[in-house]
């Protein structure tokens, strides 16, 4: 069994039926980290030249013949990072920095074998955000970007690719914090259930898209 998974229990997640305060039985102090606040980019950049380093295998026969190119991980690096505090607008500022996305490139060589390298995806924000006013505990600017190269040209001059890139990019103003919650109390966890059944039973009865539902939890 699993949470969502034929398992009845008044003390694990899901939805609420009834009043929504029985149960509380203590408050908590957690350790959380607090979104003060956040904003979503998404662009596509054209012509933009991916320098390779890391190539596996080593010393490939030129040239490359691009495949695919795809962020590795969620995590944006932040530099040249400014904050500046508007005065007409109290609690905001104008943030400025340059967001880092780590990208790997597939390709393939003269010979036709395959290979990957690592590139870098930098992109330019200029945003207005509220901004925590100043406190022991500091705020960060943080971010989180994904990017995807559907297309690419190899530049036999430079041993770089050009490609278009579709960038997303979300920024947050963020704290770690000592936050009090209302509690039901400990969750109860039920015991695992081993999967024990076909590899294709229930697959091929599956509907080709999903099915639009309401969820509670979101209203």
């Amino acid at each position: 069994m699993s949470f969502f998974s034929n398992f009845q229990s008044s003390q694990c997640p899901g939805t609420i039926s009834g009043n929504a305060l029985n149960g509380l039985c203590e408050k908590v102090c957690i350790q959380a980290q607090k979104i003060f606040d956040a904003c979503i980019k998404q662009i596509q950049i054209e012509n933009y030249t991916l320098t390779l380093t890391d190539l596996t295998p080593a010393n490939p026969t030129y040239p490359l013949t691009f495949v695919s190119a795809r962020s590795t991980t969620s995590a944006g690096t932040i530099t040249s990072l400014s904050v500046d505090r508007l005065a007409d607008k109290p609690g905001c500022a104008r943030v400025q920095a340059t967001i880092s996305i780590p990208v790997e490139v597939a390709y393939t060589d003269a010979t036709g074998a395959e290979g990957v390298a690592q590139a870098t995806i930098s992109v330019s924000e200029d945003v207005l955000l509220f901004v925590p006013a100043p406190s022991i505990m500091p705020y960060r600017v943080t971010a989180e970007a994904s990017a995807v190269c559907a297309e690419g040209t190899f530049n036999s001059d430079s041993g770089t690719f050009t490609v278009n890139a579709c960038i997303t990019v979300i920024l947050k103003i963020s704290t770690d914090v000592q936050i009090l919650l209302p509690s039901y109390g400990y969750c109860a966890i039920p015991p695992a259930q081993d999967y024990s059944q076909e590899v294709c039973a229930g697959f091929f009865e599956l509907p080709l898209y999903p099915q639009a539902k309401s969820c509670n939890k979101c209203k």
